[in-house]
C-alpha cells in the first residue's frame, strides 16, 4: 500500500504542490509531499495564480514551500509521481542502482479527463484547467492507493 506519496513536477510552484494540497485534503491519512527537479524556486511559496485558483476551490498552498527532488526521496517514499515526461527521465536518471520505487505519470490516474501530462499552468496560464486535471486524476489515486 502507497503511504508515502511525493508529486514531481518542474519547479515545485504550481502543478506538484498543487496535487499534494489536493490529495492531501481527500486522504489525511497518507504521507504526501512535493518536490522539483529543478531548484529554481528552491523555499519560495507556491506561484501566487495557482494559490489563488487553489484557494478558490477551498484548497490552501500558503504553507508550502519549493525544495528539489533528490536521491533520499526514491527512500522516503513508496510511490512518486511526475506530472510529465520531462520529470519522469529527470527523476529516473537519480535512481540509485537496485531501487524499486515505482514513478508514475499522475495522469495515469485521470480516467474522467485522459492525458498523457499536467500541462504546466505557468506557461499555459490555465490554473483552472490544471486543477481540474489534478482533482480528477487525485479523485482516482485516492480510490486506487490500497491497491498500489
Amino acid at each position: 500500500m502507497a503511504n508515502r506519496i511525493l508529486f514531481v513536477c518542474l519547479g515545485n510552484i504550481c502543478r506538484s504542490p498543487a496535487a499534494e494540497a489536493v490529495l492531501r485534503k481527500q486522504n489525511p491519512h497518507l504521507e504526501i509531499d512535493s518536490a522539483g527537479t529543478s531548484r529554481w524556486h528552491t523555499g519560495e511559496p507556491p506561484y501566487a495564480p495557482m494559490q489563488t485558483a487553489a484557494r478558490q476551490r477551498g484548497v490552501d498552498l500558503s504553507s508550502l514551500r519549493a525544495r528539489q527532488f533528490g536521491v533520499n526521496d526514491f527512500t522516503a517514499f513508496d510511490l512518486i509521481l511526475v506530472m510529465d515526461a520531462q520529470n519522469r527521465k529527470d527523476v529516473e536518471a537519480l535512481r540509485p542502482a537496485g531501487n524499486t520505487t515505482p514513478v508514475r505519470l499522475f495522469t495515469e490516474f485521470a480516467t474522467a479527463s485522459p492525458h498523457d501530462h499536467v500541462p504546466d499552468p505557468y506557461y499555459t496560464r490555465d490554473f483552472d484547467g490544471c486543477l481540474d486535471l489534478i482533482e480528477d486524476a487525485a479523485a482516482d489515486l485516492s480510490a486506487a492507493v490500497a491497491e498500489i
